[in-house]
């Protein structure tokens, strides 16, 4: 059992140049680590061009990085090599049929675990230390312990073959070079399996860009589709509510002409009245300067003969008579007009809402009868948390590990399940859920990473999968970008989701639907429904209202 664990350290902590334990470890931008020696032997190749790479991942650095010796990682290299000497037990270290001997030893052979390319000997645990430990040996080539040594010798001047001849297609060693395959195109046997590993890689890369360049062209002509359409709308809305507008201004001279008309109508009556209610006026104040005059005569008959012409007539109009109306009020038309402009703006409101693909609840019953979704969520995808139930379509997280069967699939640090259903149409469907924290309603695709804690598992954290956060507040997440909804959340909602067409919708659901999010993106993989729950939390996938 040692045995196994030093060796998946020592493939762990070893070089990917010379597949040995790391010797003098250094660390390169990208993060990965190599023996120096190795990593500047094969930056030196590359010295002409001035780019520079990383062997494991290709990712290339201008200028050339300075590299520093890692002594933390040596340290645990060093650990290792003492682990590694003494993992193995007595019993184990003598060589036994298959096994390739150590060139060290004398009398009975010990199992040899290493074998030098330099020395062009195979060396047990005890006789390996001076490699490991003299700087005479730093430069030399170790590699897993090989009976077949004498394969990498050239068999005309006993050297080792470190070169690739590409003219006659063999390995050759450095006097072949000089000698016998003297002008043929040769290169390092280290930098020829480099050269077919970059050869892949750029075959790999090159079918990537021509798939992408595919779906560059794709998204063009959709986009040009798009653009002539949405041209063509525009114009035709343009040219509607014009007209509209001429008429709706039309109609506001045709009101104005009426309260003048109606105006001038009630200005003339009440002229009419004014007029003579002024004249009459004018009369008496006549009638009363007589009045007083007469008042003050002392002679009895011509006071008689005066006073009865200067008494008010019966047939005079009685002011008293002549009702004064109040102004004529306009608030009809006022009110006719409010009416009107609240029915087209409810009318356009709901056309709008008819076309638009953010309409709140456009297609209601469309969707929930022809575009309904059964889901059942999949146990072997559920964290060991997760209790499923009521034939798979209830999830609880209780906190208590549930007897799960190790599986690939399976979420192994994040609370979330997803449904066996993919969904690659126009498919619809609801949940209801009761928190003691919080519940992520999401879709997901199928290669969502299943055993890290970081975002590359979690639900609206990366790019795989689209996430609604439901608690106190309802959140959106993709790619861990938040967006803050200002709806109240609500203990049922409704996915809908419109595969070809890039569309994911979140409702909330009650005797209405309301839209709380939409998103237009593209789809380029199957969607599964999944979930990610709290403690104490639980979803249950219904049927649609």
């Amino acid at each position: 059992m040692a045995e196994v664990r030093v060796s998946e350290d020592q493939d762990q902590f070893s070089c990917l140049v010379c597949l040995d334990l790391l010797k003098d470890p250094v660390a390169i931008p990208c993060g990965h680590s190599f023996c120096m020696v190795c990593i500047n032997d094969f930056w030196d190749q590359h010295d002409q061009r001035g780019i520079y790479s990383c062997p494991q991942c290709r990712e290339t650095f201008t200028p050339r990085p300075v590299l520093r010796r890692n002594y933390m990682l040596a340290e645990v290299v060093e650990k290792m090599k003492k682990t590694e000497l003494q993992a193995a037990s007595p019993v184990h270290c003598y060589a036994g049929p298959g096994d390739v001997q150590c060139d060290s030893c004398t009398g009975r052979k010990h199992k040899a675990i290493k074998s030098c390319l330099v020395c062009l000997a195979s060396f047990c645990e005890t006789h390996i230390r001076p490699h490991y430990q003299s700087p005479a040996f730093k430069k030399h080539t170790l590699v897993k312990a090989s009976s077949r040594l004498q394969e990498k010798i050239c068999s005309q001047h006993d050297k080792v073959t470190e070169i690739f001849c590409h003219t006659d297609q063999s390995f050759i060693c450095n006097l072949c070079s000089m000698y016998e395959h003297k002008g043929h195109d040769t290169v390092s046997a280290a930098a020829e399996r480099n050269k077919k590993q970059l050869q892949e890689e750029q075959r790999k890369h090159q079918q990537r860009i021509q798939e992408k360049e595919k779906k560059v062209q794709e998204l063009k002509q959709a986009v040009d589709t798009l653009k002539c359409s949405a041209q063509a709308a525009v114009e035709d809305s343009e040219r509607i509510f014009t007209e509209l507008i001429r008429s709706i201004e039309k109609k506001r001279c045709e009101v104005r002409e009426l309260i003048r008309d109606q105006e001038k109508t009630e200005l003339s009556q009440v002229q009419g009245l004014l007029d003579q209610l002024e004249q009459e006026i004018a009369d008496l104040k006549r009638r009363d300067t007589e009045l007083e005059q007469l008042s003050h005569t002392e002679d009895p008959i011509h006071f008689l003969q005066s006073f009865p012409s200067l008494c008010v007539s019966s047939g005079s109009v009685d002011s008293y008579s002549i009702s004064v109306h109040q102004p004529a009020s306009f608030d009809g038309v006022k009110k006719s007009l409010s009416d009107l402009r609240n029915r087209i703006e409810t009318f356009c409101r709901e056309e709008m809402n008819s076309v638009s693909p953010h309409g709140k609840s456009n297609n209601t019953a469309k969707i929930t009868q022809q575009q309904h979704h059964s889901l059942t969520l999949d146990p072997n995808t559920a964290h060991r948390f997760l209790i499923l139930s009521e034939k798979n379509r209830v999830v609880t997280n209780n906190w208590t590990d549930q007897p799960y069967a190790e599986h690939p699939e399976r979420f192994h640090f994040l609370y979330q399940v997803l449904c066996k259903e993919s969904v690659c149409r126009r498919c619809y469907w609801e949940v209801e859920w009761s928190s003691g924290g919080w519940v992520y309603i999401s879709v997901s695709y199928k290669d969502i990473s299943r055993k890290g804690r970081g975002i590359e598992c979690g639900f609206g954290l990366n790019t795989q999968s689209w996430s609604l956060a439901c608690s106190s507040t309802l959140t959106f997440w993709h790619n861990n970008i938040r967006t803050e909804i200002s709806d109240p959340p609500s203990s049922r909602i409704g996915v809908y989701v419109d595969h070809s067409a890039g569309t994911l919708s979140f409702y909330k659901v009650s005797d209405t639907m309301t839209l709380l999010h939409t998103i237009h993106t593209t789809f380029t993989q199957p969607l599964y429904a999944g979930f990610w729950v709290d403690g104490g939390s639980t979803v249950r996938l219904c049927d649609p209202k």
